[in-house]
């Protein structure tokens, strides 16, 4: 992966690609690279508005994109179930490409449509339900892959079993570790039990590093703390690499021949950079706490997932 950029992306014809939060930033910038080489494109956004103009904005700057906007709220598993459902007459029972990427960063404590803390509600349990509901589209289909978009900052802290909507205690920070190292574990479990069921389809995570999107400002500007705010947005400017840097990881992930199965790909230097194989916390590879996640999210969520090839 020495010095990976997009022109190593491989052809993407034909195949079909979800990628969630896609009108802004990373996700934006995946959806409009593997619609640049020939992927149909869903862009999967919780604003119509939003997701209208990145659509307007990606057959811009590709004309001959296949792409198309579809609502979706993770933070409402009826809206996930609803976008599930629906994907059928994009790509009937197949599916090449899940892209796990939207996410909300260190709010203020508020709930999900379903009373999921938000961070751990939006970042690992939509996304958890999402793929669940999309298995079988995704394992009819020779090659496929599902990249979750996690962040270094997982480190901040594991998952608590006993606490896992933070209701017992709530720092914005330590709710997004925990839902980012949620994806690691989420990762790692999946591809244990893809192998364990004799699946190919490749699950792996990816970070951006530090880079340069909305989601750094979205909190302190819900809470009016302006003065915060210029100074992440300082930060941005003098410190962060573009969303088109960011994106290389996941794009790495997501079409890099011989991806490893739960690898997590980001900058080479942590930050900023080509992408290579990332430092992970060592509790995001620890089984029992993985599979123990996973059923309190099965159990959260009401989705069960179904490993069985479909006509085998």
């Amino acid at each position: 992966m020495t010095r990976w950029n997009t022109s190593h992306i491989p052809d993407q014809t034909g195949r079909a690609v979800v990628v969630t939060g896609a009108n802004s930033g990373l996700g934006y910038v995946t959806a409009r690279e593997l619609a640049r080489r020939g992927a149909r494109v869903v862009l999967a956004c919780r604003s119509a508005e939003r997701g209208g103009a990145a659509l307007a904005r990606l057959r811009s700057e590709v004309p001959a994109a296949e792409a198309e906007f579809r609502p979706l709220d993770l933070a409402d598993l009826a809206s996930v179930r609803q976008f599930a459902d629906d994907l059928d007459d994009f790509c009937g029972d197949r599916l090449d490409l899940l892209i796990n990427n939207a996410g909300v960063m260190a709010l203020p404590q508020r709930t999900t449509a379903d009373g999921f803390e938000m961070q751990f509600g939006t970042n690992h349990l939509g996304h958890f339900a999402l793929t669940g509901m999309l298995l079988p589209k995704l394992l009819a289909t020779p090659g496929a892959r599902i990249v979750t978009v996690s962040s270094m900052l997982h480190a901040l802290a594991n998952v608590d079993l006993d606490d896992l909507n933070s209701t017992r205690s709530y720092h914005r920070w330590i709710a997004y570790g925990r839902s980012k190292s949620a994806n690691l574990l989420f990762t790692h479990e999946l591809t244990r039990r893809l192998a364990a069921a004799g699946s190919q389809i490749v699950a792996a995570a990816a970070h951006p590093g530090y880079a340069h999107t909305n989601l750094q400002t979205a909190g302190v500007r819900m809470e009016g703390r302006r003065s915060v705010e210029r100074v992440v947005e300082l930060g941005n400017r003098l410190i962060a690499q573009s969303a088109d840097g960011g994106a290389l990881g996941t794009l790495c992930a997501a079409t890099a021949p011989h991806m490893r199965p739960d690898a997590f790909i980001g900058p080479r230097n942590g930050l900023r950079g080509a992408p290579a194989r990332s430092f992970r916390a060592p509790w995001t590879l620890k089984d029992d706490t993985a599979a123990r996640l996973w059923t309190a999210s099965e159990e959260l969520t009401k989705v069960t997932y179904d490993f069985t090839v479909p006509g085998a």
